[in-house]
């Protein structure tokens, strides 16, 4: 299974946004780029630049590497309704990022490992695929001995109830999840504008 090994944090401070919790923190102590001239680079950005720093927004808060997220881009497409929109909801329809939006882990890369080291299962059914796309009333719970797990717990207890999304069910006492409705692209609150990304795909 694929997936980015490098610094999430330098990632965060060259993109300007916190790509996971301990990132936060490094940006509010260094909100510039990493490198020796991260305080010092200005001048005007180029319209691909802008295009291509939107794409890897994307592709880093929902932890997809290049391959895989022109897979998704090429599905959008093929779909009907506007493209950016598609995109972003195929991305939402990810298990890894459902389980977090559940509020089962306070990252998507947490919510990543639940799925792939199997503790979780949608409509009964073991799944430890993180890039499975759940659908419109799918049940997604844990696995019997997976629902003491103390980091789920912990972080159930700091989740919000403000933070899981309207097309989300979710039952804290059990720790389990019902998979509402695809959102609508003006719900999915996330600092990317995939039209650019559209169109850096487009050219």
């Amino acid at each position: 299974m694929a997936r980015f090994r490098g610094s999430i944090t330098k990632v965060s401070r060259r993109l300007g946004i916190a790509l996971s919790p301990k990132a936060e923190k490094y940006l509010e102590r260094r909100p510039y780029a990493p490198g020796e001239h991260g305080q010092s680079r200005k001048g005007k950005v180029s319209e691909y630049a802008l295009q291509l720093r939107e794409k890897q927004k994307m592709k880093y808060l929902y932890g997809i590497l290049e391959k895989q997220f022109r897979n998704y881009y090429k599905k959008a497409v093929a779909q009907r309704g506007v493209t950016g929109d598609n995109l972003v909801k195929l991305l939402e329809r990810r298990l890894d990022n459902v389980v977090f939006r559940c509020g089962f882990s306070p990252s998507r890369a947490g919510a990543r490992q639940l799925v792939s080291h199997g503790h979780l299962l949608v409509n009964g059914k073991k799944v430890n695929i993180p890039s499975f796309l759940v659908t419109p009333g799918d049940q997604i719970e844990f696995k019997p001995k997976s629902r003491n797990l103390d980091a789920v717990a912990d972080s159930l207890n700091k989740a919000a109830e403000s933070r899981i999304p309207a097309w989300i069910q979710v039952d804290k006492a059990n720790k389990k999840a019902v998979f509402l409705a695809v959102p609508e692209r003006e719900d999915v609150q996330e600092p990317y504008n995939e039209q650019l990304v559209v169109e850096l795909y487009s050219k």
